[in-house]
């Protein structure tokens, strides 16, 4: 039976604020290696969101090479990428002539068609078109077929599809174009696979308010569409490997089951403590498969806490020493220099110290927003607009993402 390794959403170069992530993703991409190798996984599938920023590091890019070529065990077990909304299509594709040597193929433009042929490590590219590619391994007598939908903006999904005016056309479109492929290429004599980085969601369903987290650029919008639905997908399909939100969850299990793996690392505290995982899948031609997820344990787990006093403050911080933590304290004034210094001290972790009024304190109702206060500068409406619904000062990653919006809107 063809088992097969979905991952997504690496974000390799992010942040959390100040704090560099690449020593924790040197160490859990090693985890998921060795995950790979322990499972005899025969094929990789990376959904997107390889990079976080459209020019990546040297060091993230020598990080990416290293492990796909460990994935692909020098050829032996191929690797399929895509590209996601933080990638540029280009850069991945780049290093498309050699990495396909290695096994490794990249996909990032949907007007791209991998090149048939066969390998030097024995896998065969029997069958390729806009959108879709089909592998053959040396030890299965069955195809692997994968319908391909990288994520593309507006402007490249007009261009593709040939669509210039109905915005509202684009998922019935990219519908009907997965079903031309599956219905020319995918039968039950081979195992039929979809990769995607996408925001994918059961029509009649509702979008949750924190449905995409606070570290994603949000995608719910493809051209005009609020996102894609699952039953879009062709019936052919036996599982469906999506990237983008960082939750491993299954979106639905009809008509096969369509998947988040999560990313490998929690990147923003809208994402505290959540379990983050890799997906096996056991799969088989004609048949529904089986895949379960396996949790990754590397990397500094995220916490968001609340204090009223310091001592439990400390306590806490003393017991859980190796994470990231957003501390909210619970005060009746300002968190005096005393108790903000012994609080950073006590731990090398803490990403945002928050004070927040206690009910009823002096001072609370300074944060409720009055007439007076429109004619303060936009940045400072924010701040205290945003207070005045939390109760809480708006984090520096709020606020830089506030002050792009503003200045592209300001520019337009």
């Amino acid at each position: 039976m063809l088992k097969i390794l979905h991952t997504a959403d690496w974000h390799l170069g992010k942040r959390l604020q100040e704090y560099t992530r690449i020593a924790e993703q040197k160490l859990v991409l090693d985890e998921i290696c060795q995950v790979a190798d322990q499972e005899e996984v025969d094929l990789v599938l990376l959904a997107g969101d390889i990079f976080d920023a459209f020019n990546p590091s040297h060091e993230s890019v020598e990080l990416l090479y290293k492990t796909l070529r460990r994935l692909s065990k020098n050829g032996m077990r191929p690797v399929v990428a895509i590209s996601g909304n933080h990638d540029s299509t280009q850069f991945v594709e780049a290093p498309d002539p050699l990495a396909r040597e290695l096994g490794i193929l990249f996909y990032s433009r949907y007007d791209s068609i991998i090149s048939c042929g066969t390998l030097e490590g024995g896998l065969e590219i029997t069958k390729s078109d806009a959108g879709f590619v089909e592998l053959k391994l040396p030890k299965y007598d069955f195809p692997i077929r994968i319908l391909l939908a990288p994520y593309a903006n507006e402007v490249s999904l007009r261009t593709y599809l040939g669509e210039e005016n109905r915005e509202e056309a684009f998922r019935e479109l990219l519908s009907q174009n997965w079903k031309i492929l599956a219905d020319r290429y995918c039968d039950a004599k081979g195992v039929n696979l979809f990769m995607g980085h996408f925001f994918f969601m059961e029509e009649g369903g509702t979008i949750p308010p924190d449905a995409e987290p606070e570290s994603e650029r949000p995608i719910l919008h493809v051209g005009g569409t609020q996102s894609l639905f699952t039953q879009q997908l062709p019936h052919q399909i036996q599982y469906a490997a999506l990237g983008h939100l960082h939750r491993y969850q299954t979106v639905s299990s009809s008509p096969c089951p369509v998947v988040y793996s999560s990313s490998p690392l929690a990147y923003s505290f809208s994402e505290a403590d959540q379990e983050k995982n890799v997906v096996l899948i056991h799969a088989q031609p004609g048949r529904a498969v089986q895949y379960k997820p396996i949790a990754l344990k590397q990397g500094r787990p995220l916490y968001r806490v609340s204090f009223d006093n310091l001592p439990d403050t400390l306590t806490w911080l003393e017991t859980h020493p190796y994470c990231f933590v957003e501390v909210t304290y619970l005060t009746d004034e300002s968190i005096d220099a005393a108790t903000r210094k012994a609080i950073l001290k006590a731990h090398d972790g803490i990403v945002n110290l928050i004070p927040q009024l206690s009910p009823g304190a002096a001072g609370q109702a300074q944060t409720e927003l009055r007439a007076e206060d429109l004619s303060k500068d936009m940045e400072t409406l924010f701040r205290l607009f945003y207070t005045s619904e939390k109760g809480q000062e708006p984090n520096a990653y709020l606020v830089d993402l506030f002050k792009e919006v503003l200045s592209k809107t300001t520019a337009s």
